[in-house]
């Protein structure tokens, strides 16, 4: 099992330290680096400041939302990042949610299943170099009776493929991911669960393409905190508001793929009472309300023999990169968070 590193989203307070948190985990040896966007700093140019600063590693998009690029953008910048940095790119992609999709770049959000397939098969046919044309549900590439033609990406990746991940929590999204993807890009995973809540999806998607789990990568990202397995209460208590954000307050009441998901995990009376405070305003209600072991099972805390038990879990579940998410106000503790992992998947006997 390999090790990633997930900035998250730049803005976020910390953005002097985020760049030396990736230099250390280009040393450390972590396989990659990740970025995220919302509807704050985009990813493309956060990853290509990482990559122009690192060696080794390389560095992801987690995610390129779908609707705030056509999937000849995204191409694009695939082939453009993949270049720049020598063939280090990952391309991780995601529809977002709805408020998100509506909201911010007003792009209706339905048949996300669909849409995703489409664009999947439109950049990957870009990115190939053929002559772009495309006849589907959501894109057409010409447009009929205009100017446009058919034209050709005139970029040449480091790569003949770059890999390309989705960003999955539900069943079908999963399943379609297995079969068009070459990774999957998860959150709030409990390694006791991943089996029934990841796992399945992913290998009757690669089935149904007509491929095993083989070469295809389970990357889901874990907060980590590092103390005293004494502390693990107080460490599980500072990734409650993160965790009611999600569960509670990420969509609407009647479309949160993140609560569908504790719920599935079976928290669903929990998981109701979070999501009722969070939008009714009582954020610290809501965060008082995740119970202690839906932290402590989706999140690396404690000492470093600790954290190497839960990454054994983790990598007998099926996970091949398991990406963490330092906590830590200072890059001191970052940093050390960092380390702590590469002991702890060397304790596991899993570098």
């Amino acid at each position: 099992m390999k090790l990633g590193i997930n900035l998250g989203y730049w803005g976020a307070g910390m953005d002097g330290d985020n760049l030396a948190v990736a230099q250390e985990a280009d040393r450390l040896g972590y396989a990659v680096c990740w970025a995220a966007e919302a509807y704050g700093s985009d990813a493309p140019t956060v990853l290509s400041w990482v990559a122009a600063q690192t060696e080794r590693i390389d560095v992801g998009s987690a995610i390129l939302q779908i609707p705030a690029r056509t999937p000849a953008m995204t191409a694009m910048t695939a082939a453009t990042l993949d270049s720049l940095s020598g063939g280090r790119f990952r391309l991780g992609i995601g529809v977002s949610g709805p408020q998100v999709s509506e909201g911010w770049y007003g792009v209706k959000f339905d048949k996300p299943l669909a849409r995703t397939r489409e664009y999947v098969e439109i950049v990957r046919r870009a990115m190939s170099r053929e002559r772009l044309s495309y006849q589907g549900e959501h894109w057409t590439l010409p447009l009929p009776d205009g100017p446009g033609k058919p034209l050709k990406l005139t970029v040449h990746p480091e790569r003949e493929h770059i890999p390309t991940y989705i960003a999955a929590i539900g069943p079908k999204n999963l399943e379609q991911t297995g079969e068009i993807a070459d990774g999957a890009l998860l959150i709030f995973p409990s390694a006791e669960h991943l089996a029934e809540t990841a796992i399945a999806p992913l290998r009757a998607g690669r089935e149904k393409a007509g491929l095993t789990m083989e070469g295809f990568d389970v990357c889901p990202t874990v907060p980590l905190a590092l103390g005293a397995d004494a502390d693990v209460a107080s460490l599980a208590d500072t990734f409650r508001p993160y965790t009611a954000l999600y569960v509670g307050g990420m969509g609407s009441r009647k479309q949160n793929f993140y609560n569908r998901l504790a719920c599935r995990m079976g928290y669903e009376k929990e998981a109701a009472e979070v999501q009722d405070k969070y939008l009714a305003g009582d954020k610290a209600g809501a965060a008082a309300a995740v119970p202690h072991q839906l932290i402590d099972s989706t999140t690396l805390l404690g000492s470093v023999e600790r954290i190497a038990e839960r990454m054994t879990a983790y990598a007998e579940a099926g996970v091949t990169t398991l990406t963490l998410a330092p906590s830590g106000f200072t890059l001191e503790e970052r940093v050390a968070s960092l380390r702590a992992g590469v002991q702890a998947l060397e304790h596991a006997g899993l570098a």
